[in-house]
């Protein structure tokens, strides 16, 4: 299988969705907008990923390429492949797909709980229905149409949805590993110094770091259901 990703900064890659594609076998290749990459016709992959970032999706008066990002994405629903979005990978999909995105009431980073909708149960793994995973966003996005909740936390309510089983997006970081923790705490350091009730400091995002493991196994089991759906 090919999987090609959209990354919009150096500090947030895939993290373990990529040892998971290595033990799968499957073939990587990606766009890096942030080194003027060049977007693949949608005919030469299986699977699209969108990574996050700090920009919003209607910032393309300063980041031009989001312009051509959004009609990939557009392109890539079309021709049914199958999608996942992570932050702004999420948010990104969901403007594609006509739901509004725009500022969350409360900035939220750091590991915060989320509940899950027991209809999501299957595509997490378990049926764990509370946990604690890795934020790091402003905004949000309402449910595209006939989209399936899959997951809330206190301070925002739409944490991910999935559409007609092959379109995923997720608001958190299930696929960030402990070096890419320590990057974007790194690159994010003056958000941490905002205040606000979802904003932890840098200390207690990197005293938290035993939880990556239990995240990205969820991670794996998100990627294992796209496979067969």
């Amino acid at each position: 299988m090919h999987i090609h990703y959209f990354q919009h900064v150096p500090f947030e890659g895939l993290g373990c969705i990529e040892t998971w594609s290595q033990e799968k076998g499957h073939t990587l290749t990606y766009t890096r907008f942030y080194e003027n990459g060049a977007i693949p016709s949608v005919d030469e992959y299986d699977w699209l990923i969108i990574m996050g970032g700090p920009m919003g999706v209607d910032d393309e008066e300063h980041f031009a390429w989001l312009k051509a990002e959004k009609k990939a994405i557009k392109e890539a629903i079309k021709h049914k492949k199958k999608i996942l979005g992570i932050c702004l990978g999420s948010q990104l999909i969901a403007s594609v797909l006509g739901a509004k995105v725009y500022s969350n009431k409360e900035k939220e980073i750091g590991w915060f709980n989320i509940t899950v909708n027991p209809e999501s149960y299957a595509l997490f793994g378990d049926r764990e229905d509370r946990f604690p995973v890795f934020h790091w966003h402003g905004d949000t996005f309402e449910l595209p149409e006939g989209a399936q909740l899959l997951a809330s936390s206190d301070a925002c309510k739409n944490q991910g949805y999935l559409v007609d089983q092959r379109i995923i997006g997720l608001q958190f970081h299930f696929e960030v590993t402990e070096e890419s923790l320590e990057s974007m705490v790194q690159n994010g350091k003056n958000e941490l110094l905002e205040k606000g009730p979802y904003i932890q400091p840098a200390p207690t995002l990197l005293a938290k770091a035993n939880l990556v493991f239990e995240n990205n196994r969820k991670m794996y089991a998100v990627l294992d259901y796209l496979v067969n759906s």
